[in-house]
């Protein structure tokens, strides 16, 4: 009888020989079918004594202590069923009280049958047996040596004070042989069940394991993974395939794959028909970016499941554009730390000039120029160096509404404005982490082209913060100006990409890095009037 058990991921497997636990189910079921069988060896047993009794011997020596015993044993079924059925006392007990009973009942009849050659004594055997099964080993040479016991005592009472015969001690001593076989056969085989049992629940915690490690590390893969069977089935999923494809609860009854996804279903099928062919990239509706979909085989067969590895091309292209500027910003701050010295001289130089008596106007204008633009390219090569800074940061937790509200104060202050010129809309007690000298930088950068650009009137630029989730804010900086031409928007974080004759076309550049070396995004908002840039950033 298995025993019935709830498998735990990462747990051990039961002891080796476990106690008897009153509330399984196997365990009562199998002591009901025991209680069954008792019954109705009881029931025929009472019948034979009643209505049989001119056919056989039941009750030969002594007929009245037959049928009581037939009654006591008929009664105590229908009892132990009730007991069973309600699990009271607990299983053991009852075990224990049952078989017992049962040798005392069974060598009772034996005795008023003629003794040990009645046959009766047979019947201990299913009982032995049962016990040591339900019991799993527990006691069984103990039950077998009880009816050993009373069986010989049975015999020699008929010797001593009866007619019996002691040439009939073989036949007790054969008996009770049988017994102990019934007894040590019963515990073996309850030996093995629980084997079986402890080998079937360790490899089911092996399996539950398992898919459990599967699953966490699909989950953690960045790339979006369906298992699916030989059937088209999906077993297994992550995220990101649901990112990708949509989600699978959607789906009702089987998860098919041609259901949740019919190009994919199409690329597994071609997979499956022609191993050479490349599948095309494919678009889904939900995500318009392009996704590369590689098979892997379970098994040997394709024909059997297989594990579908979905990647967004987009986001390599992204990483491999990261790259990219990553290595032009190491290059351009390399060029700008070159250029800086030459730029010094050059600046030194032309104040010297500047500084001699005598100048003629074209030459004082020739060495204005020169002089402007050396401080223009100097300002150009500062902010090329900051790319290179981006990476320092140090952030830490502070509320954003009190820093906005220094920022404007002090911004007012220096640009020489009016403090009307902004409107705060700021919500409490929002508290973002960031580095404060990073979002300085990025205030200001966006706060001057906002500045630039607005009608300088009261509420002409917008500071607007708000808790986006739980652990997310976003800043929002709007101006009432023109806005930024649709056709100009995709160049806007552009490295040197400006529309101002004095400008690097660095700021906004810069003030991404800033914000992504923080965890944080900085994007462009269409808006109908104005500019409108959003930071979004981690709360805390």
């Amino acid at each position: 009888m298995a025993k019935s058990s709830t498998l735990h991921p990462l747990d051990l497997a039961a002891p080796a020989i476990p106690q008897i636990d009153p509330q399984t189910d196997s365990y009562w079921r199998s002591l009901s079918y025991f209680n069954t069988y008792r019954l109705l060896v009881a029931a025929l047993l009472f019948l034979g004594a009643v209505m049989f009794d001119d056919v056989v011997s039941f009750g030969s020596r002594n007929s009245a202590l037959f049928l009581s015993a037939s009654i006591t044993y008929l009664m105590l079924g229908v009892a132990s069923l009730i007991a069973c059925r309600v699990r009271q006392p607990r299983l053991d007990f009852q075990l224990s009280v049952l078989i017992s009973a049962d040798i005392a009942i069974i060598v009772t009849m034996m005795f008023a049958s003629g003794g040990i050659t009645s046959g009766l004594g047979l019947l201990l055997l299913a009982s032995l047996a049962a016990a040591g099964l339900i019991s799993r080993g527990r006691l069984a040479l103990f039950h077998a040596a009880l009816a050993s016991l009373v069986v010989l005592f049975e015999h020699t009472y008929e010797v001593w004070f009866l007619d019996g015969s002691s040439s009939l001690y073989i036949q007790a001593g054969l008996l009770s042989t049988g017994y102990f076989a019934t007894a040590w056969l019963a515990y073996n085989l309850a030996k093995y069940a629980v084997a079986s049992e402890e080998l079937a629940e360790q490899r089911g915690i092996d399996l539950a394991n398992m898919a459990q490690v599967n699953q966490l590390v699909i989950q953690d893969m960045h790339d979006g993974v369906l298992v699916v069977d030989e059937l088209g089935v999906i077993r297994q999923f992550n995220v990101q395939a649901e990112r990708l494809l949509g989600s699978v609860a959607n789906l009702r009854g089987a998860a098919m794959l041609e259901d949740y996804s019919p190009a994919l279903a199409e690329r597994l099928q071609l997979w499956r028909e022609k191993p050479e062919a490349r599948p095309q990239p494919m678009r889904t509706m939900l995500s318009q970016a392009p996704i590369s979909a590689r098979f892997i085989p379970i098994g040997k067969s394709r024909h059997q499941g297989a594990v579908i590895f979905m990647e967004d091309l987009s986001r390599v292209q992204s990483q491999a554009q990261q790259l990219k500027l990553a290595a032009l910003g190491r290059l351009t701050a390399n060029i700008a730390h070159e250029i800086r010295n030459p730029l010094s001289a050059i600046n030194h130089a032309t104040e010297l000039l500047q500084e001699e008596p005598g100048a003629s106007p074209t030459q004082a204008r020739l060495l204005c120029i020169i002089h402007d633009n050396v401080q223009r390219l100097e300002r150009m090569v500062h902010e090329v160096l900051k790319l290179n800074w981006r990476d320092r940061a140090h952030r830490e937790n502070f509320l954003v509404g009190d820093y906005l509200r220094t920022f404007v104060e002090q911004f007012c202050q220096i640009e020489k404005i009016a403090d009307t010129i902004f409107k705060l809309e700021l919500e409490t007690g929002l508290v973002v982490n960031f580095d404060r000298s990073h979002l300085n930088q990025v205030m200001w950068n966006l706060c001057r082209n906002a500045l630039r650009y607005c009608g300088r009137h009261d509420a002409s630029i917008r500071l607007i913060t708000h808790a986006a989730r739980r652990d997310a804010v976003k800043l929002h900086v709007i101006d009432d100006g023109p806005g930024v031409d649709e056709a100009l928007r995709h160049q806007l974080f552009e490295p040197f990409f400006t529309t101002a004759a004095s400008g690097t076309g660095l700021g906004l550049s810069i003030a991404r890095e800033v914000c992504e070396a923080n965890n944080a995004t900085l994007d462009y908002v269409p808006s109908d009037v104005g500019a409108h840039f959003m930071i979004s950033c981690e709360g805390a």
